[in-house]
């Protein structure tokens, strides 16, 4: 009798945790403890940023002796479509006040043009059709509302120089992409850097990072490679990940010095795409 998955959804499952968890005496730590849970964990899933697995919920149910409602009542996975590992970190995403990330080889989803999803979409293995294509395309546009207020979340971006020279799509796909990420960067909408072939190797060589902070929960650090990501919540990782990615972002070039490099490239892409 599952509800569906929604942030008012996740927020009432949450409430409904606090409440059950208080009424038996348990902070979050003691009921980490017995449902073999991160403390961390179960204050997301309080604050409604996050929901748990059957097995989560089959634990909570067996330490707060609540009779299955949590595994009942668990919020299903009907929304949004996006890669399974990624799920995760997308409910992450939405709740962020600061986001800095790396992406080493395409545009991050949210700052992605249409044209350019459509044609990331389409390029994957196995291939998709059509509709479940329009689908994910869908869901990544929706990613770009975090993006409606002007100051919420903060977002830095640090693109590998090979994110600019991958001609996805084609020349006039790449224009309108760059001129986009211009646009953002312009308008102090995001911050934005460029780490160039010149730095060589680096820090963050290995794959995609996204750090998020929130405004009442520690942060966290997504990592991402091929077929596979995963969120760490270990301050110890997240750490780490926060000095690997300062380490890159001293090799990078300043936000002023990226526009005018993207703008160069955009150019090129504009002139080719009318010889075309």
């Amino acid at each position: 009798m599952a509800i569906e998955d929604n942030p008012e959804s996740r927020t009432k499952y949450g409430e409904e945790l606090r409440a059950k968890r208080e009424a038996a005496g348990f902070t979050q730590e003691e009921l980490s403890q017995r449902a073999v849970m991160s403390r961390t964990h179960i204050a997301h899933i309080e604050a409604g940023r996050r929901r748990p697995d059957v097995a989560d919920a089959r634990r909570l149910d067996g330490v707060l002796g609540t009779g299955g409602f949590f595994e009942r009542f668990l919020p299903a996975l009907d929304g949004p479509k996006v890669a399974e590992h990624f799920a995760e970190a997308l409910e992450f995403e939405q709740q962020a006040t600061l986001i800095r990330q790396y992406a080493p080889k395409l545009v991050p989803g949210f700052l992605q043009t249409e044209a350019y999803a459509r044609e990331v979409l389409g390029s994957g293995h196995p291939p998709k059709d059509d509709q479940e294509r329009d689908r994910l395309l869908g869901t990544r546009l929706e990613r770009a509302r975090v993006l409606q207020d002007f100051d919420k979340p903060v977002v830095w971006t640090m693109l590998d120089e090979a994110v600019l020279r991958r001609p996805i799509g084609g020349p006039r796909v790449m224009c309108e992409q760059l001129r986009h990420l211009l646009a953002l960067g312009e308008s102090r909408r995001i911050r934005l850097h460029v780490l160039p072939y010149e730095a060589g190797a680096h820090a963050v060589l290995e794959g995609l990072v996204s750090l998020m902070w929130f405004s009442d929960l520690p942060p966290i650090a997504y990592v991402e490679g091929l077929k596979n990501g995963r969120v760490w919540e270990l301050p110890s990782v997240v750490r780490q990940c926060q000095e690997v990615y300062d380490h890159a972002l001293g090799d990078a070039l300043s936000h002023r010095r990226s526009l005018a490099l993207i703008r160069s490239v955009a150019e090129d892409y504009e002139h080719e795409a009318q010889q075309q």
